[in-house]
This record gives C-alpha cells, sequence and structure tokens, in this order.
C-alpha cells in the first residue's frame, strides 16, 4: 500500500505545541502521552488512508479528525493523492483557536 508524505504547517506545529503544553498544565504526563500515542496513531493511519476523516462542513477542501472530544486535527489533501498536509491543532477549549481557519496557510 502507497504512504503518501505527510507535512506540518507551522501552524500545526505551534498549535500542536499548545495543546500539548495545555494538557501538561492541566492533567498528567500520562494524559500527555495518551494525547500524543492518538496523534501519533492517527498520522500513521492518515499515511496510508488519506481520506480517512471527514470533510469540514465548514471548508470543503479541509478534512477534521476528532483525537478528543476537545481537539482535532484539520489536515488537507494536496495534489490529489500525493500529500497530506496537516493544518492546525484545533482545541476547543481554548481561545486561542477562534477564528483559526483565517490562519490556514497554503501547503507548499
Amino acid at each position: 500500500m502507497k504512504e503518501h508524505l505527510i507535512f506540518w504547517s507551522p501552524v500545526a506545529e505551534e498549535t500542536y505545541l499548545k495543546t500539548l503544553s495545555q494538557i501538561l498544565e492541566r492533567w498528567t504526563i500520562k494524559e500527555a502521552e495518551d494525547f500524543e500515542a492518538r496523534v501519533e496513531s492517527l498520522i500513521n493511519r492518515l499515511k496510508t488512508q488519506k481520506r480517512l476523516c471527514p470533510p469540514s462542513g465548514k471548508q470543503k477542501n479541509l478534512r477534521r479528525c476528532v483525537i478528543a472530544p476537545q481537539t482535532s486535527l484539520v489536515y488537507q489533501i494536496k495534489d490529489n493523492i500525493i500529500s497530506n498536509s496537516v493544518i492546525s491543532f484545533i482545541h476547543y477549549a481554548d481561545k486561542f483557536t477562534e477564528n483559526l481557519a483565517h490562519k490556514f496557510p497554503t501547503p507548499v
């Protein structure tokens, strides 16, 4: 089975680290490790199943994967079938992610 490349946007890196930091502030290392494991597992599945998560209801070119009730990973499929690009992690309890759709960069 063909594996697709996955690129992380700067916003994705920033929001991932911010979400991880918030988990560590509010809960324990165990929850942070569980979050990291869920993300890693999801990324590995996306490498072979690029349409694993449903299209976003607001922006059809984006797909949203729910990692936890308050956290989602948003990604875009670019160049038809060649690569996935992680756009952002959305942590719904955080005002930082409000109106994040305006920050979505076009993946390179």
